[in-house]
């Protein structure tokens, strides 16, 4: 076997005309696998690390000449779209960050104007009114938003989340009248799924439906909803089975709850201590009549359609996390090229060069981690292990890469009292 790899090791350097292992005098008895780790430091032609949208269809590729390693650049379709989301974060969100951090006020304004350039929305398809983006594309835009404020990124992208079980699961009268009236007007929708008593448990929910004749009727409380008080709709997870020992794939319901439903009262807005410009609400169900047509696929299904929401749109949460911590690093590095300490600016000491260093790799991880998660999915693989991987990763490197910001700028946050807000978002 070692054999074998070492032909075909020395086959591609032939093909691709480099130098050999035997070329830069590594010795026989290491093994092979740690000659081709060397010799690619060493001779292979890497172009900068985007993303991996872009590889060949299989039927495409010349099996004559194998095909080595990934490609990652961006389409121009996406590059389009990056720079489009960069721009408005800049010129759009930035600016008014702070204020609605402040205040805790809901930006529709950027709202409407990030609908009017089809910054949201994008993942709806094509024949219901939307772009028909893949995970990986919309991840693009929604880092480049939370760059400019993850409070008003949140406010955008959680429409992602509240339509994505009827993306999946909905059938094509639920879409075009859900989905349709989303591409029309800047409305948003809420996935209503958390209880006070359980978040990520997703099978300790308490909220049940009872089945009416042709509806049914919902009663029970969701928490910390975000876009919960400005929904069009809702999404809301409900127990259909009263059977406390049914397993959960059998005991569950999905529902979508129009805003104006009898019954249905939103809470306060909650002042979290990050994200402020996100609406984050309570939502209580008394006696809620929802009629049969809105069920999701139908009784009992409602469990796996949530967690296949989350495989979803846990890469775009991770994405996030990376443009706040990428948002952190730029400032940071900033400020230490301006800032001199001992006549010299203050990046040239290693204490503060380490502390960007490590932001930067952690940022560079992170980013490719969302990658493979939403590359994953958009090649209809199931992508739970690596989105949850990516969701974690990303979260921890933005929290670091925020407090090691503020470090790095301690005499402009002393000044700047503002400043802190990365910490907190």
């Amino acid at each position: 076997m070692e054999k074998l790899i070492g032909e075909r090791i020395q086959k591609f350097f032939d093909d691709n005309s480099l130098r050999s292992p035997a070329e830069h005098g590594f010795r026989r008895r290491r093994s092979c696998n740690t000659q081709l780790l060397e010799v690619l430091r060493a001779s292979a032609r890497f172009q900068p690390i985007r993303c991996a949208s872009t590889l060949p269809n299989t039927a495409e590729i010349n099996e004559s000449k194998p095909a080595y390693g990934l490609c990652f650049d961006l389409s121009p379709e996406q590059r389009e779209f990056q720079e489009l989301a960069r721009k408005f974060a800049r010129e759009e969100i930035a600016p008014v960050a702070a204020h609605h951090d402040r205040t805790g006020e809901y930006p529709w304004e950027v709202i409407k104007k990030a609908h009017a350039l089809g910054l949201m929305n994008g993942h709806i398809p094509q024949e219901f009114g939307g772009l028909g983006l893949s995970v990986l594309d919309g991840c693009l835009i929604g880092e480049e938003l939370a760059w400019g404020c993850t409070g008003i990124a949140t406010a955008l992208e959680a429409n992602g989340l509240g339509q994505m079980p009827v993306l999946i699961a909905g059938n094509t009268e639920q879409k075009k009248k859900y989905l349709g009236r989303m591409i029309d007007e800047p409305l948003m929708c809420a996935y209503c799924v958390t209880e006070p008593g359980a978040g990520s448990d997703v099978a300790g929910i308490k909220t049940r439906a009872e089945k009416k004749g042709d509806h049914y009727v919902l009663n029970g409380q969701k928490m910390w909803i975000t876009n919960g008080g400005m929904a069009n709709w809702y999404f809301v997870l409900a127990r259909t089975n009263p059977d406390p020992k049914a397993p959960a794939n059998q005991a569950f319901t999905g529902f979508i709850v129009e805003r104006d439903t009898p019954g249905l009262t939103p809470g306060r807005k909650e002042m979290n201590m990050g994200q402020r410009a996100s609406d984050t609400r309570g939502i209580t169900f008394e006696d809620v009549v929802v009629p049969k047509e809105n069920v999701l696929i139908g009784e009992g299904a409602g469990f796996k359609i949530a967690m296949g929401a989350f495989d979803k749109t846990r890469p775009p949460v991770a994405a996030g996390a990376v443009g706040l911590a990428q948002r952190a690093l730029d400032e940071a590095t900033k400020y230490a090229t301006e800032r001199k300490t001992f006549g010299t600016e203050i990046y040239k000491h290693q204490a503060v060069a380490f502390i960007l260093a490590d932001m930067a790799i952690g940022i560079e991880t992170s980013r490719l981690a969302w990658m493979k998660s939403a590359y994953e999915i958009d090649q209809g693989r199931r992508n739970t292990y690596y989105a949850s991987i990516a969701k974690a990763l990303a979260a921890d490197v933005a929290n670091k890469c925020a407090t090691d910001a503020v470090q790095v700028r301690v005499y402009l946050r002393i000044k700047r009292p503002d400043k802190e807000v990365h910490l907190r978002l």
